[in-house]
């Protein structure tokens, strides 16, 4: 089936269909009525591909995200997914599993289908791509890598503020040993997470001890992590978590290893994914604002449905401390 024959069915003209089809345009109720009901008669399904060839515009917004398993990522995903079906558009998603040649053929492929608008939700970003992206035509909303170009927008989290208000509360908490558990800290954004941690404890030695450690960013992975803590000897009793997806993981190894939570040990994460309150116990958290970021992103990459949103401007968010049962008092001192 074709435009031709819903056209012939509804006996209108091919351009009353595609005005139909498109939202576009004025058109009689009552015609509308029976385009649309000869669309299902005849099961009609319109080439998306074939229209933007064309010179129509494309209603499919592209995001590229590091890690889909990760609720954080998804989060993001479903409110930009919902603020885009509110205006008829849609998102198509790539998973890079934080591998840049993954990340380099996700973009170019995505760029094959000539999205209006592309979403960069990654870490592991490169210079060269960042330049390949400014020099597209359309719209690209970045998070937490590179800076802002004439056609690039830039939403960063105060992720430094976020560990620095972290540390603090736990040092008002008489923690003075504490351990950091986090993955491909050799990227960016990560970096700045564990780059922060480090910074605080130097800030107050000698009186803190502290360690660092690095896994999978995955629940497993903050598992291990608190495995190879104790097994190298180091008992701290606070462990400050670069997300709530590890940290879930770090919870069920102390309980496996007979320490209580945080009687014995403190935890605590970053996102305050919505898992963060139904771990046992309660995680406390920071939390960054995902139906806010997917919001953004959507008046940034269609500025006309939005709020006027500009491209090419940097986004500053502030996290807040969300305290919950997973930290306490030390005890240990």
């Amino acid at each position: 089936m074709n435009l031709e024959d819903v056209a012939k069915r509804a006996k209108v003209s091919t351009a009353t269909v595609s005005r139909v089809l498109n939202d576009v345009g004025l058109v009689k109720s009552s015609t509308r009525a029976r385009v649309l009901k000869a669309v299902r008669e005849l099961n009609y399904h319109p080439n998306l591909h074939a229209r933007t060839l064309a010179g129509g515009k494309n209603r499919t917004l592209g995001m590229v995200v590091s890690n889909l398993e990760n609720p954080f990522f998804l989060d993001i995903f479903r409110a930009l997914e919902a603020e885009a079906h509110r205006h008829k558009y849609e998102v198509v998603v790539a998973n890079t599993d934080y591998r840049p040649q993954r990340l380099l053929a996700s973009v170019h492929n995505m760029m094959g289908r000539r999205p209006a608008g592309l979403a960069m939700i990654v870490s592991e970003m490169e210079p060269s791509l960042m330049d390949e992206l400014a020099g597209a035509n359309i719209p690209v909303v970045v998070y937490d890598v590179g800076a802002t170009k004439p056609n690039i927008t830039n939403i960063r989290v105060n992720y430094g503020k976020g560990m620095e208000k972290m540390a603090r509360y736990l040092h008002d908490l008489g923690h003075r040993r504490m351990a950091f558990v986090g993955h491909h800290t050799s990227l960016g954004p990560l970096s700045v997470r564990k780059k922060s941690f480090v910074d605080m404890m130097a800030a107050l030695t000698p009186e803190i001890e502290f360690t660092t450690m690095v896994e999978t960013d995955s629940p497993a992975g903050g598992r291990q992590a608190v495995r190879r803590i104790l097994a190298s000897g180091f008992r701290p009793t606070a462990v400050m978590c670069v997300n709530d997806y590890m940290a879930i993981g770090v919870l069920r190894e102390l309980r496996d290893q007979g320490l209580s939570v945080p009687g014995d040990v403190s935890v605590t994460g970053f996102d305050n994914i919505s898992l963060a309150e139904f771990t046992i116990p309660t995680l406390t958290t920071a939390h960054i604002p995902r139906e806010k970021i997917g919001k953004l992103i959507f008046e940034t990459l269609v500025p006309e449905q939005g709020r006027g949103t500009e491209t090419s401007q940097e986004i500053l968010i502030d996290p807040v401390l969300m305290v919950r049962e997973s930290t306490g008092p030390c005890k240990a001192n």
